[in-house]
C-alpha cells in the first residue's frame, strides 16, 4: 500500500475494503502529466491540461465512500478527465460491471482512454469512454446504479436524476458543496450535503 493510500486510510477518508484495494491497485501516478509525476502521491489537485485538474485524492476518496459502488454495478462517470475515477470504478465494479465515462473535451477523452486501458479495462469491455455533455448523462445506457460527477454544477441536472435507478446513488459537487443523493422513488430523493469543496466547473453546451 502506497504512502498516499496509507494516509487516506489513517485519516478515515478511505474505509471500504474494496475501495481501499482500488486505490492501492490503480495508482494516481498513471493519470497525471509527466511533469507532475513527482507530486502524484501528494494530497493536492493537479493540472491535467485543457484547463482541468485531477482532483485531490482525499476528495476523490470521500466521493467514492459516499457513492458506495459495488461489484456488478453499472456506473456513469461524468467529467472523467484523465481517467483515474473511471479506472478506480472499473476495478470496483469488476468483470460483471460496466463504467460509462463522459468527457466534454476531446483531448482529455483521448488521454483518459489511453490511461484507463493501461489496465485493459477498455479492451475487456468493462469501461467505455464517450465524448459528450455530461450534464445530459447518457440516456442510451440508463438507468445507472451509481452516478459520479467530478465537476461543479449550479444545480443537480434533472437528466442525471432521471437516469438513476430506484435505490441508486448520485454524488455531485454543487458550487462549493458535495451533494449525496439517493433515489427512493421517481419523485423522492434522500439528500445529504457536505460543504467546503472546490471543483472545476461542469461544462455543458
Amino acid at each position: 500500500m502506497s504512502k498516499l493510500v496509507n494516509d487516506l486510510v489513517r485519516k478515515g477518508c478511505l474505509r471500504t475494503s474494496r475501495t481501499v484495494d482500488a486505490f492501492s491497485e490503480i495508482s494516481r501516478l498513471e493519470f497525471v502529466p509527466e511533469e507532475f509525476v513527482m507530486q502524484a502521491d501528494a494530497d493536492v489537485a493537479l493540472p491535467i491540461g485543457h484547463g482541468q485538474t485531477i482532483s485531490q485524492p482525499s476528495t476523490v476518496a470521500l466521493m467514492f465512500e459516499l457513492l458506495d459502488p459495488q461489484e456488478g454495478h453499472k456506473v456513469l462517470d461524468v467529467g472523467s478527465g484523465s481517467g483515474w475515477s473511471t479506472a478506480l470504478l472499473s476495478y470496483i465494479v469488476g468483470e460483471k460491471g460496466k463504467v460509462f465515462a463522459v468527457e466534454r473535451k476531446a483531448g482529455l477523452l483521448e488521454m483518459g482512454e489511453y490511461n484507463v486501458d493501461k489496465f485493459k479495462y477498455i479492451k475487456d469491455g468493462r469501461a467505455k469512454m464517450v465524448l459528450g455533455d455530461g450534464s445530459l448523462g447518457l440516456s442510451s445506457e440508463a438507468p445507472f446504479d451509481r452516478i459520479l460527477v467530478s465537476a461543479s454544477a449550479e444545480e443537480i441536472p434533472e437528466e442525471l436524476k432521471k437516469q438513476l435507478k430506484i435505490g441508486g446513488k448520485l454524488v455531485i459537487p454543487i458550487r462549493n458543496n458535495l451533494i449525496y443523493l439517493e433515489k427512493k422513488s421517481e419523485e423522492e430523493f434522500a439528500k445529504e450535503e457536505y460543504p467546503g469543496f472546490s471543483f472545476v466547473p461542469l461544462i455543458s453546451n
